[in-house]
């Protein structure tokens, strides 16, 4: 999980239709009850976040069959150790000389990123516990669908920043300890979420996520790609693989509850966009670097691997795949308003984002970051 932006900052399978209900084997007695209960709470003005968190939990049987065929099974998924030399092999030693090499033509501009991705996927258990608070679920072992999906969608992401740390410790480029040291610091920063308790909000974010997630690594994978590291290219695919498939998820969700409930889902989007989505290592720091995400984040911008156009592109695409501007019964005033700000909103940030190209075109600086051993870096703010 990843990184969307806010305009004007320095950048930074297939899916059941929404409104698909649960099979038939899930619609206990109990769940056409809470179903009604439900729609009658849509009715109101406004949802307190508890009401929607209830929403959630009585989509249990939709979630397993909309959400769980889409995480892999442990023996049928990729782990860190196939896309890296075997440390079995008697060919280990030739086979890290050999990723080294590749690694040497690899600019600094590009290891910073590879290290802020990397930093970000590492900070996974704040992560797993916000997905948690989502849903109200705090049982490590529960049965239900919405926690197996968030231990299994936990699993998965966990090899990212594996196979990305493993990646950067054998390339000898990067200062391993300074990457460790802004790990430490931003599990212990925690995570700072907009969503104000509000589960709609937070799944929102997590939609958003991971798609600007998926975009970034795959970018980076085209990158790698151009600079003749077949290698570093398959590990950023195969990540931003995972992440795609995430967004399928996180996207179902939010889209089943525009269905169910349109009000409460376009205003909680509203509410998102007007408080900025931004990526969860907003507040990373290196114990130097008070600045850190900003350079970061302009380091990514000026090489097209998380820019600000791809925010305009993920809010036009979820306005579009949530169906936001045909959204008619069901919405208040407030609803209407809101539907109305999200659906302006993409050429907004596309404007924006034009004259902050043209102010960043003025501004070229180069900073030293100590992930590369203070090398500088070029860089536009």
């Amino acid at each position: 999980m990843m990184m969307p932006m806010a305009p004007g900052q320095a950048a930074a399978c297939y899916v059941n239709a929404p409104g698909t209900l649960p099979p038939r084997r899930y619609r206990s007695a109990s769940f056409n009850r809470r179903r009604t209960m439900i729609t009658a709470a849509a009715t109101a003005a406004t949802m307190t976040a508890p009401e929607k968190a209830d929403v959630l939990r009585s989509l249990d049987g939709w979630a397993e069959s909309n959400l769980l065929p889409l995480l892999k099974p442990a023996d049928r998924s990729w782990q860190p150790h196939d896309l890296l030399p075997d440390s079995s092999s008697p060919g280990f030693r030739d086979g890290v000389d050999e990723l080294r090499a590749r690694a040497a033509e690899i600019p600094d501009d590009l290891f910073v990123c590879l290290v802020g991705n990397m930093v970000t996927e590492e900070a996974l258990p704040t992560y797993h516990a916000a997905l948690n608070s989502f849903v109200g679920y705090d049982r490590p072992t529960a049965a239900d669908a919405w926690a197996r999906w968030s231990r299994g969608w936990t699993a998965e992401e966990n090899r990212h920043g594996d196979l990305l740390n493993r990646y950067l410790y054998l390339t000898g480029r990067v200062d391993v300890r300074a990457v460790e040291q802004t790990i430490h610091h931003l599990i212990t920063a925690g995570m700072r979420l907009p969503s104000d308790g509000c589960p709609y909000r937070g799944f929102i974010y997590t939609a958003f996520q991971e798609r600007a997630t998926a975009i970034s690594h795959g970018n980076t994978a085209r990158r790698a790609g151009q600079l003749g590291d077949a290698s570093l290219a398959r590990i950023c695919g195969a990540i931003a693989g995972d992440e795609r498939r995430h967004e399928a998820a996180y996207t179902r969700v939010v889209g089943e509850l525009f269905r169910m409930t349109p009000d409460a889902a376009v205003r909680a989007l509203e509410y998102m966009m007007r408080e900025r989505i931004l990526m969860p290592a907003a507040h990373m720091f290196d114990g130097r670097d008070r600045d850190l995400f900003r350079h970061y984040a302009a380091v990514a911008q000026g090489l097209g691997v998380y820019t600000t156009a791809d925010y305009a592109d993920l809010v036009e695409f979820f306005v579009e795949r949530w169906g936001v501007a045909g959204l008619g019964e069901g919405l208040t005033g407030e609803g209407r308003r809101a539907q109305e700000y999200v659906c302006r909103l993409p050429e907004r940030v596309r404007k924006m984002e034009r004259l902050d190209a043209r102010r960043r075109q003025a501004q070229t600086r180069r900073v030293p970051f100590s992930w590369v051993f203070d090398r500088q870096v070029q860089l536009q703010l």
